[in-house]
């Protein structure tokens, strides 16, 4: 199903030709987000995305010394705000070349592992994303490790894939690694239901003792705390023809008995999880009823919905995954999307960074 009424197949406007790359906006003025001279300590930041990780690790002082990132459009987000471009390709980078560091952290890829003859534990993750990770850990030997991946981690491949990391950092790298915990990020900060697996890890097993996963917040913050504060454009609401195709759709799921389809959040309630493609916006749209000028500025079919019905901006999204405003938007409405739905949520990876490092007495 299309996104909204805008990116209707038969009414899209023309896609950018081969080769051009994402559309980036013109930045000027320094980095929001420079690094420190000097920091309370070192991290780097591996399958760094947006930079969700370094501005969490940041903010408790830290200081980072390397970066990679694959994603050409993301790696423009990423030097726009902290004014580095991050390395490319992880399964080309030389382990040794590597900066010393004290705290890793990654948010990997989720991939089954392969079991070929009797290898196990740490060749059996060849071929895949975690090697990389694991390769780089065993050369360096941080003093904490951080990772972070989707729920579904825990019951991959029926278990086997996370079975398969825990038995790498534990007994091929000597890793002391309590439980993975699983941490919403509704309780830390955002009024977003994001549930993501955190694993840390431990060189020092004297350390581990003092570690314990961040108690959840009393704070329950709204939809509200993020929505724009000014009149957001048209481009943004629904046509009534792309609404009228999300209630027949939603109906004819309701008469199966599913609860598919879109869905309209309260100004007073939480998100659903953000993602991308699918029905990501639609699952999260929201009523904003002070729009005047209902001048379509893209190419629709039928008119702009007069019932408030929006899809959430960039910013918003922004917002929900606790990325300050100073952060810089950089891309075209579609790449900005993608980016935002696959970046961590930064004040939940700050609780269970903050747990981590004082654990480990390194602030």
């Amino acid at each position: 199903m299309p996104d909204a009424a805008t990116d209707s197949p038969a009414t899209a406007l023309p896609r950018a030709k081969p080769g051009r790359g994402p559309r980036v906006k013109a930045v000027e003025g320094p980095a929001p987000f420079p690094n420190p001279k000097k920091g309370e300590f070192t991290f780097i930041d591996l399958f760094a995305g947006i930079g969700g990780f370094r501005l969490a690790l940041r903010s408790l002082g830290g200081k980072c010394v390397f970066t990679s990132e694959w994603d050409a459009a993301a790696q423009k987000t990423y030097e726009a705000n902290f004014g580095d471009k991050p390395h490319g390709d992880i399964t080309k980078i030389d382990e040794k070349a590597v900066p010393d560091h004290d705290v890793l952290c990654a948010g990997f890829p989720c991939q089954a592992f392969s079991i070929a003859g009797k290898r196990r534990g740490f060749d059996e993750t060849r071929g895949t994303l975690f090697f990389d990770v694991a390769r780089i850990i065993r050369e360096k030997r941080p003093r904490v490790v951080l990772l972070e991946n989707v729920k579904g981690l825990v019951n991959h491949d029926k278990g086997r894939t996370l079975a398969t990391i825990l038995r790498v950092l534990r007994e091929d790298l000597g890793y002391t690694v309590p439980e993975p915990r699983i941490v919403n990020a509704r309780h830390h900060g955002v009024p977003q239901n994001r549930e993501r697996v955190f694993i840390v890890g431990f060189r020092d097993a004297a350390d581990a003792p003092g570690f314990a996963y961040p108690s959840n917040s009393a704070k329950r913050p709204k939809l509200a705390d993020i929505l724009e504060g000014e009149t957001v454009s048209a481009r943004y609401y629904l046509s009534t023809q792309y609404l009228g195709c999300l209630r027949a759709h939603k109906d004819r799921h309701a008469g199966k008995g599913n609860g598919f389809g879109f869905e309209v959040i309260p100004h007073d309630g939480t998100a659903n999880a953000i993602v991308v493609g699918g029905m990501g916006k639609e699952r999260n749209l929201v009523v904003d009823t002070r729009l005047t000028d209902f001048t379509p500025v893209t190419r629709i079919r039928g008119e702009v919905n007069r019932e408030g019905l929006r899809r959430m901006t960039p910013r918003e999204w922004a917002r929900l995954q606790g990325f300050p405003d100073a952060y810089r938007i950089v891309c075209a409405d579609a790449q900005s999307y993608k980016q935002f739905g696959n970046s961590v949520a930064v004040p939940a990876v700050r609780a269970v960074a903050h747990a981590l490092l004082s654990a480990a007495k390194i602030i």
